[in-house]
């Protein structure tokens, strides 16, 4: 007994390489019962006979596979039964062929019965035609598996880089806009106008912010327009204990990079590096392209990382 679930329906593609092929079939078998002498009409019949069977078949076969997803299966256990169902529909189709046959023609040209060796004969030729039908249709069916899970990895991984891209932007734009809203505390009541300069420089930030925050990548020039404002905003409050040169190609200003990593690399550069120092520091960035015309970017600082235990930076 067979239990099936429900399987899908087969595509347009599936039918047209069905017709196409068991038609072949019934070509080239007249073409073959043609030169043996045959009549034609017996000739017509008995090989249109076959190619309907087989096409029957081969179709319950294809639904027989999928209802009970033989194509998850291993190699092993899939020949295994693949082995008990082709030997079975042999002998059905030779069954349903002869029957056929009988009824509309004669047993045999001759009013003689045709034997088992026959018979058997006949259903090992089906037998292979049904090996040579899986043997396409599997083929058929890992090769476009293959290739949905080529695109599928693809897919997967333009996702994950788009994800990180944007938890990269949501951890960097409140970093900068929280320390820049800080020193502006600070500044507040011990020097008012430098206060307002640095409320005006963090407005000017935070509206590059917002228009690149949709933006997947932006040009270099561009990014380095942030990064000035961030180093005059810091310079206001670090005075003299700042000092920052930027040495950049400018045949690299075109170059796309992800938005705000700049600025990242140079806000931590004085975090970790200038401010913890009380002579402070230098800050040098450099962007160049490379022989093999890929950017290269280094921000530079004096001091080195050192954080305190239990706190990361």
């Amino acid at each position: 007994m067979f239990s099936y679930a429900l399987a899908p329906p087969p595509s347009r593609l599936y039918w047209r390489c069905q017709l196409l092929g068991w038609s072949l079939y019934f070509v080239i078998c007249s073409g073959t019962f043609s030169f043996m002498g045959a009549r034609p009409r017996d000739m017509l019949l008995i090989n249109f006979t076959i190619a309907a069977t087989m096409l029957g078949i081969t179709h319950w076969l294809r639904y027989h596979i999928r209802a009970n997803g033989w194509e998850q299966l291993g190699p092993l256990p899939l020949l295994g039964r693949l082995l008990v169902t082709n030997v079975v529909l042999s002998l059905l189709s030779q069954v349903v062929i002869w029957a056929v046959i009988a009824l509309l023609i004669r047993p045999a040209s001759d009013g003689a019965p045709h034997g088992w060796a026959q018979f058997f004969g006949y259903a090992v030729n089906v037998n292979i035609l049904l090996w040579l039908w899986a043997g396409f249709y599997f083929g058929w069916h890992y090769l476009t598996s293959f290739r949905r899970a080529e695109v599928d990895k693809w897919k997967l991984t333009a996702a994950v880089q788009e994800a990180e891209m944007r938890t990269l932007k949501a951890q960097i734009n409140p970093h900068f806009m929280f320390n820049g809203l800080n020193n502006i505390r600070a500044l507040v009541m011990e020097n008012p106008g430098r206060a307002r300069d640095m409320i005006t420089h963090l407005s000017d930030l935070l509206r590059y912010s917002i228009q690149l925050n949709t933006a997947e990548q932006v040009p270099l020039s561009r990014e380095l327009e942030i990064v000035e404002h961030y180093l005059q905003l810091e310079a206001l409050q670090l005075e003299e204990r700042l000092e920052y040169t930027l040495d950049v190609d400018s045949a690299a200003l075109s170059v796309l990079i992800p938005p705000m990593t700049l600025q990242l690399l140079v806000e931590n550069a004085i975090k970790h590096g200038l401010a913890p120092r009380p002579a402070g520091g230098v800050i040098r960035l450099c962007a160049q392209l490379n022989d093999s015309n890929t950017l290269h970017i280094t921000v530079r600082n004096t001091g080195r990382y050192e954080p305190r235990p239990g706190h990361e930076g």
